[in-house]
């Protein structure tokens, strides 16, 4: 057998974090067993549904790497196939129309209300044989009213159900529009789905899909519904946890591996082993070890994987998104060997490229802005004689690299009997405009002879009042 998976999201809102980790779950379930993973977009709430949350769906996969074998697939371009399936299962028994009115459902809710009974549809049109002249109607599934239903939750383990409680449920709308849950099930049945990982919050759905499934001669997939995320608080995750839309974390500067990599690790684990590339995940990841209890959002723990993964990545690789942000600055360079220095350089003081990009402008702009407070503390008239010192040592240098750099600068503070810091921090101030930047011989050598000695020109005319 062929594993096959899917993800299938509804475009009525923005893709978050909870999604992500259920894409993740079937996009690594069935890499690990060779199979196929599906995108499909259920966009049935015509109404909710939008082109935004559509883009956001597609540019978050494309980001995160999470490629899709088959798709997407659009529910609102398959109404003719559900149209045929109602219309069989009509033909067939399983399925019937219903006349009551909204009101009629609405009295007959409020008085299983009264009687403190489960409120659910009754089946009064379940075996109705003429129309109701001038009435609309929906189509409802004929459920079994007797046996259970057991849910074999690869999650959960047996869960069941009884067919008693579950009524019949809307597969068609009075305008003949299917439903969620009706289209779900012929989608997952013409798609060949083998293995169904979504949310928890749809097991209650479950049952009745399995019964659908069987009424149409289809054995049912098998099933993983996975806890929520939940914020550190313990309250259902929001936005001011940081369930925002995926591509904010792309903006932020989270690299989509790290991201993934703390995804999977609410709920799931292997061992004591905490960062994981993506081909080591494909490698040991079964749905079965998906810990029931919801887990709760670290953005701190989110902060401290991305910088695990920039300190192993190698530098080529960190490129591009280091010139993503840059661009968001304004900034930009094709310098690549400039590029993978800086990335060396920086990422043990950043923990997202954002971050990086923000603390190395200098690299990257003709003119910098030179930090007041700084300024006034190194860059005096009595730094000056320093300075000018500093500036003859490096222009002498016959080699523009970082231990040349590093040994100048070293024999002048043995020479003028301080510390080394003495003559690092006024240069720092003078050639980056900031008192803190990567060791100052590597950020010299990043910079270049050229704009290292324009920039402690300008240094030294500032001490000295020019």
């Amino acid at each position: 057998m062929t594993v096959v998976t899917r993800f299938a999201p509804s475009p009525t809102g923005l893709l978050h974090l909870g999604g992500v980790r259920t894409a993740l779950f079937s996009w690594l379930y069935a890499r690990r067993h060779g199979g196929r993973f599906i995108l499909r977009i259920e966009d049935t709430d015509r109404e909710r549904s939008t082109d935004e949350a559509v883009r956001v769906i597609l540019d978050g996969m494309q980001w995160l790497g999470l490629d899709a074998d088959a798709g997407p697939y659009f529910q609102t371009q398959r109404f003719e196939r559900y149209r045929e399936v109602i219309a069989a299962m009509l033909a067939a028994g399983s399925a019937y129309r219903c006349y009551c009115t909204k009101q009629e459902l609405e009295d007959e809710r409020a008085q299983q209300l009264g009687r403190k009974e489960k409120p659910r549809y009754s089946g009064l049109c379940r075996n109705r044989a003429e129309p109701r002249v001038g009435a609309e109607s929906v189509v409802r599934f004929k459920n079994p009213l007797e046996g259970t239903v057991v849910v074999e939750d690869l999650v959960h383990g047996p869960v069941v159900f009884e067919n008693r409680e579950l009524d019949d449920l809307i597969m068609a709308r009075s305008d003949g529009t299917p439903t969620y849950n009706f289209c779900v099930v012929v989608d997952d049945m013409d798609m060949a789905i083998t293995h169904v990982i979504r949310g928890d919050d749809h097991l209650n759905n479950t049952p009745r899909q399995m019964n659908m499934l069987r009424a149409l001669g289809a054995a049912p997939p098998a099933y993983a519904h996975v806890p929520m995320i939940l914020g550190a608080d313990g309250a259902k995750l929001s936005k001011r946890h940081g369930a925002v839309s995926v591509l904010q974390y792309e903006e932020e500067g989270f690299l989509p591996w790290a991201l993934l990599n703390y995804l999977v690790r609410l709920g799931w684990s292997h061992g004591d082993q905490e960062v994981f590339t993506l081909q080591e995940l494909i490698a040991v990841f079964d749905i079965r070890d998906v810990n029931k209890a919801a887990s709760a959002f670290n953005p701190e723990k989110l902060l401290w994987l991305n910088q695990q993964h920039m300190m192993r990545a190698q530098p080529a690789e960190l490129v591009p998104y280091l010139r993503a942000q840059l661009k968001r600055l304004g900034l930009d360079s094709d310098n690549e060997a400039l590029l993978e220095g800086v990335v060396l350089a920086q990422r043990e003081r950043a923990k997202t490229l954002k971050g990086m990009a923000q603390n190395s402008r200098f690299f990257f702009t003709g003119d910098i802005e030179l930090d007041p407070k700084a300024a006034r503390k190194h860059l005096t008239a009595a730094e000056a004689p320093a300075l000018q010192e500093t500036r003859a040592r490096l222009a002498a240098l016959g080699e523009w690299s970082a231990a040349p750099i590093n040994d100048a600068l070293n024999a002048l503070a043995a020479e003028l009997g301080v510390g080394l810091g003495k003559i690092a921090q006024p240069l720092r101030v003078a050639v980056t405009g900031s008192a803190v930047s990567p060791p100052i011989d590597v950020t010299l050598a990043l910079l270049g002879r050229e704009r290292t000695l324009a920039r402690l020109d300008a240094g030294i005319a500032r001490c000295q009042g020019g």
